[in-house]
């Protein structure tokens, strides 16, 4: 079998494109109220993902919408466990209403961030996630402290890669208060896309050309032209013959 990808994007977070881009994603990854979103919100996103059938996934974040979620805030365990199973049940709910249900779960922002490098929020989340439905897959930095924290809680765990960031050396993203954090050249993106799909390859910023594992690739609903390349990077993998679908299976 070729290679395959499912791509996902933030939605529900009052950018403006959900209705385009839906379509052209295979996960959706809902903000359910805390650092984006309402529960009138989370009710039309998912309906709008049920009728393109796209799986519905949770995307808790830290309750900072002043900061939309981008801010590290040092929370003890106990506090990030509630936040995110609080968060996942919200969309849950919603979801039960229309006959859905959420299939996965990916923090947002400076909540993913701390997760793909502190083993302790990272266990938090995996608990929390858990704890809501062991049944869910977990999303997180390919090569990250989630995966780990994510396989040890005996939960499926999915390894993202990022089409417009660059990596370090150690995999990790480039910190994006760096000027050379960001691809901001589409053909290089797309390049890097299908290097990392089809190859388990990307290059660094330091020249080294690293291992990586690409389940599924994020693609952000809040850049300067997230339509335009979400349909550019679909294409691309369309005519590489990689195959686009989501990581569960059955109704989403």
């Amino acid at each position: 079998m070729g290679a395959a990808i499912d791509l996902n994007c933030d939605l529900g977070e009052g950018a403006g494109h959900d209705a385009e881009l839906m379509p052209l994603v295979t996960s959706a990854n809902i903000a359910c109220g805390a650092h984006a979103g309402d529960a009138a919100e989370m009710r039309a996103t998912v309906t709008l993902a049920q009728r393109h059938g796209v799986a519905i996934g949770a995307h808790p974040g830290f309750a900072d919408r002043e900061h939309f979620g981008r801010r590290e805030l040092e929370l003890p365990p106990g506090e990030i466990i509630a936040l995110v199973r609080g968060q996942i049940e919200a969309l849950a709910g919603i979801a039960d209403e229309t006959g859905a249900r959420v299939t996965h779960v990916k923090p947002h922002g400076a909540l993913y961030n701390m997760s793909a490098r502190d083993a302790r929020v990272a266990d938090a989340i995996a608990e929390a996630v858990a704890g809501a439905d062991d049944r869910l897959w977990l999303y997180g930095l390919a090569g990250g402290e989630l995966l780990k924290a994510g396989q040890a809680r005996g939960l499926r765990v999915a390894a993202e890669v990022f089409a417009d960031r660059t990596y370090q050396a150690d995999g990790s993203l480039t910190p994006r208060g760096r000027p050379d954090a960001l691809l901001t050249n589409e053909a290089d993106s797309v390049a890097q896309v299908l290097r990392m799909v089809r190859e388990g390859r990307v290059g660094t910023t330091g020249g080294r050309d690293i291992a990586i594992v690409a389940d599924t690739l994020c693609l952000h609903g809040d850049g300067a032209h997230p339509v335009e390349f979400a349909r550019s990077v679909r294409a691309a993998l369309n005519a590489a013959g990689v195959r686009v679908r989501a990581l569960v299976s059955g109704p989403v």
